[in-house]
Formats: structure tokens, sequence, C-alpha cells
């Protein structure tokens, strides 16, 4: 493999491209269970949704750190766990407000 740029910052892309899978996969997976334990706590138990919501984060996760390495740059790695992330956290606290529709 012939490299066309400086090996710094090659191995920094690496690194940014591993802390986004760590840490953005962790926020993306932590925004999910929120999300959906909430969408599914009419439907059972609320023990069972927050039990079924975490189960399936773990997919979400494992999406997102696969997603990191996938992603054409470093920026938009960051930005395909990130901003679904804070899509799935912004419905999670509209879905907690007192007066939500659920």
């Amino acid at each position: 493999m012939r490299v066309t740029y400086p090996l710094w910052r090659y191995r920094l892309n690496i690194a940014s491209r591993s802390l986004a899978a760590a840490l953005g996969g962790y926020a993306l997976a932590a925004a999910v269970a929120a999300a959906l334990s909430l969408m599914l706590a009419p439907a059972m138990a609320r023990v069972d949704a927050v039990l079924s919501a975490i189960m399936l984060a773990w997919f979400a996760y494992a999406a997102a750190a696969g997603w990191a390495f996938y992603a054409r740059s470093a920026w938009t790695a960051w930005a395909g766990n990130l901003l679904p992330a804070l899509a799935l956290g912004a419905l999670a606290l509209v879905l907690r407000s007192p007066g939500a529709v659920a």
C-alpha cells in the first residue's frame, strides 16, 4: 500500500474513527435505548420495555462501530453516529415530557 499523505495523518484518521466507534457508538446506543424504552413502555411492563430496549441497543452499537470504519472520511463517521444519536435523544426528551402522546 502506497501512502499518499504523511503517516501521522493516517494514524490520526484511524484514532478518530476508533473514538467515533467507541464514543459515538455509545452515544447512539444510549439514545436508542432511551427512545425505544419510552416507545415500548405503553405496550409492556416498564422493566420489560427497558430490558428489551437495552438488548436491541447493542445492535445499534455494533452498527455504529461498523459505520465508523465504513464511512468515507472520519467526519462522516462522526456525523453518522452523532446526528442519529441527537435525533433519538430529542425524541426521547419529547416522549418523556408530561404532555407526550404515547
